[in-house]
């Protein structure tokens, strides 16, 4: 696939550009019709993106660059390109809830409340993201045959096929996981009780390393330490602290009621 979209001049747009600003606008429609509907200030959710936001960038791309670094050291400039992608969303992660964090200690409010409201908006973008990875041919699987790859639409089957050979699209398995998330935390998000407040924020961990842990590893172009496929050890650790937080805020709830 062609990553360029078009040019202004000599400078190029890019697909992955583009798809991260499709993601963040579909994210941020859902978040409005979602305050609207659980009677919360919008407003806030969407000074706390403003901020949130380019701090995830900044996460993801040191994120990234930190496990690749060998690719930088001799053109230190290049940290700063990402238009040809080195985005690594656990370090997305990691930045924006600590933007977030610091933004609802300094206004002095739930931020758990906000979080569950959020945390559907995330996913979607992040589905929507991954098609990004797609038009710049990577995030995808090892090599597959034509009997296989057949299975999928033919303009996957093109965009998969790389300097010969065809890849398994895990993009797309994650860009659909993603998207079966996004539906479920919505189911939550609208069954949840006052005093559950971070049910989805948890379940959004849960859900989306559960889904990360298994595609995570089909993926030839994974961060490592060694021998350890980075990714699959967070979303094993994430798994497992979405269903602590899951179990404590029930039992907690049951408590209150007694």
């Amino acid at each position: 696939m062609n990553p360029v979209a078009f040019q202004i001049g000599s400078y190029e747009i890019r697909w992955y550009g583009i798809l991260i600003a499709l993601g963040v606008i579909a994210a941020i429609l859902l978040a409005n019709y979602n305050c609207k509907k659980k009677g919360i200030d919008f407003d806030i959710i969407l000074d706390c993106f403003f901020i949130a936001f380019p701090t995830a960038i900044i996460g993801a791309r040191a994120y990234y660059v930190i496990f690749e670094f060998e690719n930088y050291k001799n053109n230190l400039i290049d940290i700063f390109n990402i238009r040809k992608g080195g985005l690594a969303i656990h370090g997305g992660l990691i930045g924006g809830l600590i933007a977030t964090y610091i933004f609802f200690k300094i206004k002095k409010l739930n931020m758990l409340k906000y979080l569950d409201l959020a945390v559907p908006s995330i996913i979607l973008a992040q589905a929507i993201g991954r098609w990004g990875n797609f038009m710049n041919g990577e995030a995808h699987g090892g090599n597959v045959s034509y009997s296989f790859i057949s299975h999928f639409p033919s303009f996957i089957q093109r965009g998969m096929y790389i300097e010969g050979s065809y890849y398994n699209p895990t993009f797309l398995y994650e860009s659909i996981w993603n998207l079966l998330v996004c539906l479920a935390l919505l189911v939550i998000l609208y069954r949840k009780k006052n005093n559950e407040d971070g049910i989805v924020a948890a379940s959004y961990i849960a859900l989306y390393s559960l889904g990360r842990v298994f595609i995570e590893g089909l993926r030839t172009d994974s961060l490592m330490l060694g021998n350890i496929r980075i990714a699959q050890l967070i979303s094993i650790v994430g798994m497992l602290l979405g269903i602590v937080i899951i179990v404590y805020i029930k039992r907690k709830k049951v408590r209150n009621l007694n």
